[in-house]
Parts: structure tokens; sequence; C-alpha cells
């Protein structure tokens, strides 16, 4: 099934809600600090913008307002919670690239955190961001009712913690041996919580926002599963083939620290069927909402066939 979304179209709605997430971003991480805060210092305020604000697409502030579209969220709710998220994602880079986890110099072709700061602002600017994502998800402009901000806040939790990002990213590390003796991953199982989880989050963010019903819900939650292993499948056919210029940082990073990934356990090309089979997965979970999922079909798309 194909979108009847042109890939210009596309291209000016992910643009368009990229702009308005930086300028809320902006907005959130002012100088001017808010009630029941003492001071926000400079050089962490600063560290913060750094590392979160020029931040690329914003794929996944697009997912939150996209799939909240679906069900008519008010688009300046559904932006807050993609600004949530969003946050938490720019805190996992900088923790990411610091000399303990990927030791990475670049990101998005600029220094790292640590490298344009130092290793311990690096840590404070993620950590503020992290907290910052959760001042952020609970307010009362999200939605009236306390409860949906309640299960939002929960899944957005779950995506980023133990059995999310955080324990995927344990997962890597293990997987690299830092523990000892190498423990081969199931690169499946991780990447759905080091990556996967994140962005699944910001496909049913719209279905908790929106109320869904069970059905809707689950074929959101389908539709996010495929999703973010067709965007880390991508990722890793990117890092072998990729050009570091596009990327933005150097490629071939994970064959260089021995990592696991789709690539090494299926090949090329065996990684690349899997990628079809997925986008058919996304295409089939969306055929229930009929137009209303043009975008979130043409999303998946798009992660599958990006240059960086």
């Amino acid at each position: 099934m194909t979108s009847g979304l042109s890939p210009q179209d596309f291209a000016k709605r992910l643009d368009a809600t990229a702009a308005d997430t930086e300028a809320l971003l902006i907005r959130l991480l002012s100088d001017a600090p808010l009630p029941g805060e003492i001071a926000r210092p400079s050089r962490l305020i600063e560290a913060m913008r750094y590392s979160s604000l020029n931040g690329g697409k914003r794929l996944r502030p697009f997912l939150v307002v996209e799939s909240a579209a679906m069900f008519d969220i008010g688009r300046d709710a559904a932006l807050m919670a993609g600004a949530a998220l969003e946050c938490i994602h720019c805190y996992s880079l900088i923790h990411d690239d610091l000399p303990s986890m990927d030791n990475s110099d670049l990101r998005r072709g600029k220094p790292t955190a640590h490298k344009k700061y130092d290793d311990a602002t690096a840590i404070l600017a993620g950590d503020a961001l992290l907290t910052l994502a959760f001042d952020i998800i609970t307010r009362d402009e999200i939605h009236r009712d306390a409860g949906v901000r309640l299960a939002l806040t929960r899944a957005l939790a779950r995506a980023a913690g133990i059995g999310g990002m955080a324990g995927g990213q344990m997962m890597d590390l293990a997987g690299e041996g830092r523990f000892g003796d190498r423990e081969p991953p199931d690169v499946a199982r991780l990447q759905q919580m080091k990556t996967g989880a994140l962005l699944k989050f910001g496909c049913i963010a719209g279905a908790i926002l929106g109320q869904a019903s069970r059905t809707q819900y689950e074929a959101l939650e389908a539709y996010g599963h495929a999703f973010g292993e067709a965007f880390q499948i991508a990722d890793d056919l990117l890092d072998v083939e990729g050009d570091a210029a596009a990327l933005g940082k150097p490629a071939g990073q994970d064959a260089a620290a021995g990592k696991t990934t789709f690539v090494t356990q299926l090949g090329v090309d065996g990684a690349k069927a899997r990628l079809r089979d997925l986008l058919n997965h996304a295409d089939k979970a969306l055929a229930g909402f009929g137009a209303k999922g043009d975008v979130l079909r043409a999303a998946s798309h798009f992660v599958a066939e990006r240059q960086n």
C-alpha cells in the first residue's frame, strides 16, 4: 500500500513540525526560572540548548503530532508532548556520546557536548533534559484530563527507562564485552528497547491523547513496533553504506566497536529484505485508519529511504 501523500507534501509537514518544535524548545529552555526553580545556571542552560536546538528532523515529535492529528488533538498540545519526548532523545544522545559510552567526537556534524564543554557539564545537561521532559509531559496544556496525562507520563517513563531505552543501552554495552565476556545480544529485542521504544512512544502518544479504542491503540502500537525496527535497520545500513558527510558523524562506527547489528546478523541483502517486510507490516497496521493514516504511512517509507 502506498501513501496518498506526495514526498514533497510529506517533507513540508516534517519541516513545519521541526520548526514548531524548535520554537517551543527555545521557549522551554529560556533563561528565566519557572515557579519553584531558584536559578538556571548559564553554562548548564547553554549546554542544554547546544545539545537540543538545531536538532535535525525532529522525527519523534513529528510522530506525536501526526498520531495525535488522527484523533483531532490540538497541535499545540501534541507539540508539547513531542517536546518532552525530544528532550529525552537529546539527553540520550549526550550520554551515548560520552567517553564511557560510545566516545563520539561528532554529532550532527558538530562537536559532541562533552567535546564542546566537558564531561561533567555534558552529564548534567543530559540529566537536566531528562528531568525537564517529565516537567513538560505533566503540564495541564497537554490534556485537560489528569488521567490522560498520567497515562502519557507512565508510557514515556517506561519507554525511556529500565525496560526501554536505558535497558537497551545496557544490553548494547554488554554485547560489546564491556563487563567481561561478550554477550551476543538478541538484536531485535535490544533495538526494540534502545531505539524503538521512544519511536513507538511517539506513535502511541496520539492514541493516548485521543483516548483511542483498544483496536486503534493496538494498531498504532503495531505500527510503532514496525517503524522502530525499520528505523534501526536503515540506520545499520547507513553505518555500512552511508557517507560520513551526509551522516554528520563518522560511518563504520558499529563495525569498529564490534557491535552486533541487523546487518552483521542478516547481511546487507537480508537486512534490506527485512526492511521491506517491515514496511508492509507498518502499512497493514494503518489500514483501518484509511486516509488518516497517510502521513504515518509516508513516514515509515521516509525512514527506510533516508540518507542520514
